[in-house]
């Protein structure tokens, strides 16, 4: 079970980070940011994430939002993981979780 949650968890920490970079390289790169290769391969690494994402969200929410729901969903459950894995290293000893 702890490498199941420690498996979510570094997952969703790299959706995290990539959709962060993605982010702060859009910012960076401006208009052009469409023919940066560094950029493509962050909308690589987070496309299924943002696909998940518009799926569940209603279609009242513009496209151009669907990231940052993407990112608030990871971050949920980045959280939801981290505390259920501290409360299994509580329950079985944190000794056994290194």
């Amino acid at each position: 079970m702890l490498l199941v949650l420690s498996i979510f968890k570094l997952i969703a920490e790299i959706a995290l980070l990539c959709l962060a970079g993605q982010w702060l390289l859009g910012l960076l790169a401006g208009a052009g940011r469409e023919r940066n290769s560094f950029y493509r391969i962050f909308q690589v690494l987070t496309g299924p994430f943002v696909r998940g994402a518009r799926f569940i969200t209603p279609r009242v929410v513009i496209d151009r939002h669907v990231p940052i729901v993407a990112f608030l969903l990871l971050a949920f459950i980045w959280l939801a993981v981290t505390w259920a894995k501290i409360s299994l290293c509580l329950q079985i000893g944190v000794h056994l979780c290194r």
